[in-house]
Order: C-alpha cells, then structure tokens, then sequence
C-alpha cells in the first residue's frame, strides 16, 4: 500500500529544474497579488527541496520591497523562523533541509509574522493540506485552532496545479490553509 501523497511527491520530484524555475515564477506572480502577502512586512518562506516550489522569486521581489523574509528552523518538535538574506550561511537540519545558523535572539514564533509560506504535498478545494508528515507546521500554529477568526499569519500554501485533489484526510490538529497558489490560480478558503 503506497502512502498518501507518495504519487504526487514522486511526480513533483521528476520535475526537471528549469520546469521548477518557470512554475515557480508564475507561482510568485500569483502570490504577490494576494493582498495579505502584498502588505506583509515579515513573511516566512522555506527553501525548496525534493521538487518542491521555489520560495526564490518570491524571497527576491520581497527584499526588493524592503520586507524581510524569515525561514523556519525545527526546534522542539515546532517551528521558529529566523531572519535570513540571499548568501546568508545556511545548515542542514535532521532531514536534510537548510536552516539559517542564525543566533536565537532574532527568531520570531509564527505569532509575530504576517505570512507563512508552506510547500504542499497536496491540497483540496477546502483548504486542507497534506504535509510531508511531521505536523511542525500544525503544531507551531495551534494557537490559530483556538481563534474564531485571525488575521495573522495568514497561511498559504504553494503548490503546482497537479498537485490539488480531491479531499484530503482531516485530523483535529490539522490547520487548514486561508488560500493555496498554483501556476494558474489562487485558491482562497
């Protein structure tokens, strides 16, 4: 029995690079059109790996807007993002994923930021995601469970147009998406 996503992961990890870079272009345009993002000041990327979308154009117009970017480091089995810039040094964490080395006065929990960008294995039309299965992300914004309504962050996901489906599995603890970018479209939820 093949896992949840195991498909998509391996399709989305075939993508040759200059596939990746073109999606990820048109990802970024559509993204930036999302009023959330286009007012953030602190905005929490990640940085791509196994096929995933590319933060890069979006870090780059960022910075060219005088935002900062900020990139989750795992800590206690949750996520605190620190500040970090294009050339910055970089370490890779348990899997393999780099993290900023930056020192721990300057991270922000998700509480301080305006927009957190999460890579998707897979998503629906109800704003429920498939992660790679830790549940970092959910775990580090419980808090918003507990809110009738919040503003920030606002959670997106990126993803490629393939990569919607159906429904998704929904656990309790699962925090859904306020919208998801594709090459094409914005899913707001």
């Amino acid at each position: 029995m093949t896992r949840p996503g195991a498909a998509i992961r391996s399709r989305r990890a075939a993508l040759p690079a200059a596939e990746i870079a073109r999606r990820s272009l048109a990802i970024a345009r559509c993204a930036w059109s999302l009023p959330a993002l286009a007012r953030s000041q602190r905005i929490a990327c990640y940085l791509a790996v196994g096929g995933e979308v590319d933060c890069a154009p979006i870090i780059a117009s960022a910075l060219a807007r005088g935002r900062r970017i900020y990139l989750p480091i795992l800590h206690h089995g949750h996520l605190v993002f620190a500040p970090w810039s294009p050339g910055e040094p970089l370490v890779a964490n348990r899997f393999g994923i780099p993290e900023p080395r930056a020192a721990h006065t300057g991270w922000l929990r998700a509480t301080q930021l305006d927009v957190v960008l999460a890579p998707l294995v897979a998503f629906d039309a109800e704003g429920h995601r498939l992660g790679m299965g830790g549940g970092y992300y959910d775990r580090s914004l419980a808090f918003t469970r507990r809110r009738g309504s919040w503003r920030k962050p606002q959670f997106i996901g990126l993803a490629y147009d393939f990569q919607q489906v159906p429904a998704v599995p929904v656990r309790h603890w699962d925090v859904p998406l306020h919208a998801a970018v594709t090459e094409s479209r914005t899913l707001h939820f």
